[in-house]
């Protein structure tokens, strides 16, 4: 006899899952019935947003689902906040949970784990959040939630079992066997026609590049470079354009230079972009644009928020560039002067670059030039803020933190873990405040465990220094912000995890080369008087 824990860790091995993330409970023990026997590697965080953001972490690097065993109630409000912070940023996570006997839900008798709706509560971090009511229903809806995955705007999706149906007996003639997938969205004819249309007339476009794009970067390059347009990445698209391209414009749309190019371009073609808020830190306005703006995205309801389009292009952005690419070969590429213009934005946008970023940048260089393929992972912190101004990723899916979209704190370690997880040979650093650490530091017993020797580089300023300083100027008297802070060195160790003080610079190449060839974590300590 197969029971229906079984048949779902079965489904999940059809459809490529290689990894979970979950922590074993009462009421989910029957899921974890077939997973001893699976190739599926189990790992257990010390707390489900931990687990989220593993998964958080593991999705971004590998464009699959990140994937979570969650226990009923306390687990399903724990990893809420992970919840968020995928569907804010676009990300694919299956979340799978159990949730009380089919026959007491809201009932209301004090069931152990008992919520109201469980489902209704995670419906508004979840492209859909399902209650399965007997096994025969989980083929139909876990090919929903990799159909959401593959070929629509991807985002956690919930999956809820009560106990007692986890348990139940499945009948012999139901498949494992994943379903056939849709195709990704491609763009209409006559769109994609006045697009290739206006951008071969343009004399002085722009491209705006955001997360959307990631698995369109050969196409997006392509095109760039076809056009002679400068391009602007959001935080999410780093590393479409190589390092030191010459079609590199910045990020921060916020910076008057970006802002002045992109509103004097006669048609602005955006990829995977909200507009965001959080991508014009930290004075986001509309943008006031002249010309002609082209939207791509998956999804149609988000082309009708924020900006509004001239042409709306709902399309997979790989195969809407590879179109665009198509139609514009016949027309002979044109010296737009899209090089200077980058350069003259570029050059301008750093003169409004705050201090901080200096310095950041300053130790980035020192961590690509000893690491050239690192993956950096950060939290909400002075570095990644500084960073997103002016970080050149080596890659696409190299560069990614939770300052972006929700914003949550804690972030940085657990997705850090998942991200090495995704990419064991690649080196991944972590960018990580002092308060942000103490969110999931916790998760150092976790990596250990699993032998993840991700990297931490811990920026310490004794508290939460960056709402510290937006207190000061605002003129409000900072309080709650000088927190204790713990001897992070000690805490480290104590968790089996290397840990050093980095006085210099200069110190820190060797540093980070010893790290590597560790099979544990290790902390690399940082002060700002460096």
């Amino acid at each position: 006899m197969t029971t229906c824990g079984e048949f779902i860790v079965r489904l999940l091995e059809s459809y490529g899952v290689d990894t979970i993330f979950g922590i074993p409970g009462v009421h989910t023990v029957e899921l974890y019935r077939g997973l001893a026997d699976s190739p599926i590697r189990h790992v257990t965080p010390r707390h489900e947003q931990g687990a989220g953001f593993m998964a958080d972490g593991y999705a971004r690097v590998t464009g699959k689902p990140g994937v979570c065993f969650i226990i009923t109630g306390p687990g399903m409000t724990n990893i809420l906040t992970a919840m968020g912070q995928a569907y804010a940023d676009s990300i694919p996570m299956l979340v799978i949970s159990s949730v009380n006997q089919a026959d007491q839900l809201a009932m209301g008798d004090g069931r152990l784990h008992e919520l109201p709706s469980q489902r209704n509560m995670t419906a508004g971090v979840a492209a859909f959040s399902h209650t399965v009511l007997t096994p025969a229903q989980l083929p139909q809806v876990m090919a929903r939630a990799f159909a959401v995955f593959n070929s629509a705007r991807p985002r956690p999706v919930h999956i809820e079992i009560p106990i007692d149906v986890i348990s139940m007996p499945v009948d012999a003639s139901l498949s494992a066997k994943a379903w056939p997938l849709p195709s990704r969205p491609a763009p209409a004819a006559d769109a994609i026609k006045q697009a290739a249309d206006w951008l071969a007339a343009a004399k002085a476009p722009a491209i705006v590049l955001g997360g959307g794009a990631v698995d369109g970067a050969a196409e997006a390059l392509a095109l760039a470079e076809h056009l002679d347009a400068p391009v602007v990445h959001t935080v999410n698209a780093k590393g479409i354009l190589p390092p030191g391209h010459k079609l590199r414009a910045g990020e921060n749309m916020a910076l008057p230079p970006v802002r002045k190019l992109l509103e004097s371009a006669d048609v602005v073609l955006a990829v995977g972009t909200e507009f965001g808020e959080t991508e014009m830190y930290p004075d986001a306005r509309t943008l006031q644009l002249q010309g002609k703006l082209i939207r791509i995205d998956l999804d149609p309801e988000q082309l009708m928020r924020g900006l509004p389009a001239d042409r709306p292009i709902v399309a997979d952005a790989k195969l809407a560039l590879a179109e665009l690419n198509r139609q514009l070969a016949s027309h002979k590429p044109a010296d737009r002067n899209g090089a200077a213009r980058a350069a003259e934005t570029l050059k301008a946008a750093a003169t409004h670059w705050w201090p901080a970023v200096g310095v950041h940048q300053r130790i980035a260089d020192v961590i690509l030039k000893t690491l050239p393929d690192v993956i950096m992972v950060g939290d909400s912190t002075e570095p990644v803020y500084a960073l997103n101004q002016s970080y050149q990723a080596p890659t696409p899916r190299a560069y990614f933190n939770s300052s972006t979209g929700y914003g949550t704190l804690g972030y940085g370690l657990p997705a850090g873990i998942g991200a090495k997880l995704a990419a064991p040979d690649r080196p991944v650093v972590v960018l990580a405040g002092d308060g942000g650490l103490q969110f999931t530091i916790s998760e150092l017993a976790a990596a250990v465990e699993a032998e993840v020797p991700v990297i931490v580089f811990l920026w310490n300023n004794n508290g939460y220094g960056e709402i510290k300083t937006y207190m000061q100027n605002r003129q409000i008297k900072p309080i709650g912000v000088d927190i204790f802070t713990p001897d992070f060195q000690v805490i480290a160790k104590g968790f089996g995890c290397a840990a050093v003080h980095v006085e210099s610079l200069d110190q820190l190449p060797q540093q980070l080369t010893e790290a590597t060839k560790r099979k544990v974590p290790t902390i690399i300590e940082m002060r700002p008087q460096v």
